[in-house]
């Protein structure tokens, strides 16, 4: 192609996905992880390296501020997030309306939720706007398709061969489709995507080649096979996995006060815990065990109690110190097990709080978290209630080599 366009891609990931939602996992499903990685970030990153693409813009739901800012995503290309609006429509508006500054002649909308977007689908999106003022990627429906009233009954049948599934990035020109979305604001907020918005005002609409593998995450167990396609794919890359384990183990003495802050969360007590940070020993734990399985040392290497700096710091820093040197090695944590021995105050009735607490620090499903509580049985200085001991294991995925 010649006198190339400049091209916005609007990422709409402004909703809830609470039919995604895992157990125990209260995250929009665009931060949920796949293979250690959030959905979402999987889903923007996927861009930074197409040519065709000159800004990106995510819209996300006002309440996920310190979600998208835990991505940690950079790039010349991406805009600061845009809160997006009660509906689909108002987001995409929402993101139209922030990029009139940036005077795109094409733009691009995508689903967050699709992490799997490859560069032949966008190029074919791309390449059919220079003919057209809007595009969709479509894969032909293969499945023999059944209408029903009822859901219980088949009604009738559908000529397959006319029926196409829609994906995204939907392509448009910029000003064609503005125009189309500030129109349908007081008509309706029901269109299914923004190609139906073009066909309301009367635009044809083409069609690309879409991809099977382009899924849209919807449901828990399309968590499960975006995780086997991974592992299918780097398969057929030759990329191998190693599983790394490591331990750690930690003790604080009682001083005075009145909460002990275990997992980062607050425990009423008749004592603190003494530390030169926090000493929140249950992440101090967690932090070591990480740092054991990537062989990087352990907590006292990378914040040492001598410097004052990192006095009275909150463990979560440490942790997500951890889980950060994970990810830049390619990994995932699979499972942390956490062990707290003390006599008081009891743990069990945190147990869930404190699990809740690790996964969020973490960023990955509670149901990879194991927190358990003993006594010593009034032995030693745990039982002589001086202090408390903590114990962790991690499992961890690493890039072979990494």
């Amino acid at each position: 192609m010649t006198n190339m366009k400049k091209i916005a891609i609007i990422i709409v990931a402004g909703g809830r996905g609470k039919r995604a939602a895992g157990s125990g996992n209260d995250k929009p499903k665009q931060y949920q992880q796949i293979a250690g990685k959030a959905v979402l970030a999987r889903t923007i990153e996927q861009f930074f390296n197409m040519n065709n693409i000159n800004i990106i813009l995510p819209i996300i739901h006002k309440d996920d501020v310190d979600l998208f800012s835990n991505l940690s995503l950079s790039n010349d290309k991406l805009l600061a997030p845009v809160f997006g609006g009660k509906t689909r429509q108002l987001s995409v508006l929402a993101g139209l309306e922030a990029l009139e500054k940036y005077n795109p002649e094409l733009v691009l909308i995508h689903d967050g939720a699709r992490p799997f977007i490859s560069e032949i689908v966008v190029n074919g999106v791309v390449e059919a706007l220079y003919m057209n003022e809007a595009v969709i990627p479509a894969t032909a429906v293969i499945d023999s398709i059944k209408r029903s009233i009822d859901g219980k009954t088949i009604g009738g049948s559908e000529e397959r061969e006319q029926l196409f599934a829609a994906q995204t990035p939907q392509g448009f020109d910029y000003q064609t489709i503005f125009n189309a979305h500030k129109k349908a604001l007081n008509f309706s907020d029901s269109f299914s995507d923004d190609a139906a918005i073009a066909e309301w005002i009367k635009i044809p609409v083409a069609l690309s080649l879409g991809d099977i593998d382009n899924i849209k995450i919807t449901n828990p167990d399309d968590f499960l096979r975006a995780e086997r396609f991974l592992g299918a794919t780097n398969m057929h890359n030759k990329v191998s996995y190693e599983t790394r384990v490591g331990a750690g183990y930690d003790i604080h003495q009682f001083e005075k006060g009145d909460f002990v802050t275990l997992g980062g969360v607050k425990i009423p007590h008749t004592a603190k815990l003494k530390g030169h940070s926090d000493a929140d020993a249950a992440l101090h734990v967690l932090t070591d065990a990480i740092l054991g399985a990537l062989a990087e040392g352990d907590i006292g290497t990378h914040f040492p109690p001598s410097e004052e700096n990192w006095k009275g710091e909150a463990s979560t820093t440490f942790l997500k110190f951890a889980v950060d040197r994970v990810n830049k090695r390619k990994g995932r944590i699979v499972h942390l097990d956490l062990t707290i021995m003390c006599e008081a105050p009891k743990i069990s009735p945190h147990t869930q709080k404190l699990r809740q607490s690790i996964a969020s620090i973490c960023n990955i499903d509670i149901s990879r978290i194991s927190v358990k509580a003993t006594t010593s049985e009034k032995m030693g200085f745990v039982g002589r209630e001086e202090g408390l001991a903590t114990m962790a294991n991690a499992s961890i995925e690493l890039v072979r080599g990494e």
